[in-house]
């Protein structure tokens, strides 16, 4: 992690990477509620990031990172997962609630504390949310698909975003739908009907709108990657 990026400069980059995943340009806008901060005050960072060479802006289209700036963005969010497993691993918090703590202090750990920690975490593999924590000087991270993606036969495991809905996540841990579990699809009902998933044993239907919510990593593509 570059230790002369401010944190909103961090978060600038981090909200431009899942802005800009599907090849999108972000606009300053749309940067601006993502990160709950003015447009003036998005569209200032940004041109920060310009002069660094790490966000490169296109007229009448907005702005991308350039390749250092995803390689600077994915660091961020390595960063963020690694303090939200040891939040999680040697802190006691909820896997829930880890997301909201680890912003505190993310910005200010020197890169020699932060792998000292990845370490000590026994090099984990995903954050508390079953989102993976990517290795150093990576461009891009693996591609996450909705659950709701997935088809009849496919298998996966869950990760579910610290940004859901609280009554959703509830809901989804009386299904036994928690980050990391192995989930295989039985049946997808069409014209966006519901799906019945294999979990733990048990058959278990969710909507398309809560399957939408969660994301997927294909177990094919978990041992491939291993």
């Amino acid at each position: 992690m570059d230790a002369t990026l401010s944190k909103s400069e961090r978060e600038t980059l981090k909200a431009m990477y899942r802005l800009t995943r599907d090849g999108s340009f972000a606009h300053t806008g749309d940067l601006a509620d993502s990160l709950g901060v003015s447009p003036g005050t998005a569209t200032a960072t940004v041109k920060r990031l310009a002069d660094r060479g790490l966000v490169d802006h296109k007229p009448y289209k907005g702005v991308e990172l350039t390749t250092s700036g995803r390689r600077a963005a994915v660091a961020a969010i390595r960063t963020h997962r690694i303090v939200e497993r040891f939040l999680s691993d040697m802190l006691g918090y909820p896997w829930n609630e880890a997301d909201r703590f680890a912003p505190s202090f993310e910005h200010d750990l020197p890169r020699e504390v932060e792998e000292r920690l990845y370490v000590a975490l026994h090099r984990p593999s995903t954050c508390p949310h079953g989102f993976p924590i990517p290795a150093p000087e990576v461009v891009e991270l693996p591609e996450m698909p909705e659950l709701y993606a997935l088809e009849p036969g496919d298998a996966a495991v869950v990760a579910v975003p610290g940004s859901t809905d609280p009554e959703v996540v509830a809901f989804l841990d009386t299904l036994g739908l928690r980050p990391g579990v192995r989930v295989e699809v039985r049946e997808k009902h069409p014209f966006d009907g519901p799906l019945v998933l294999l979990v733990d044993g048990h058959d278990r239907t969710v909507s398309a709108t809560v399957a939408r919510q969660i994301y997927v990593r294909k177990e094919d593509e978990r041992k491939e990657s291993a």
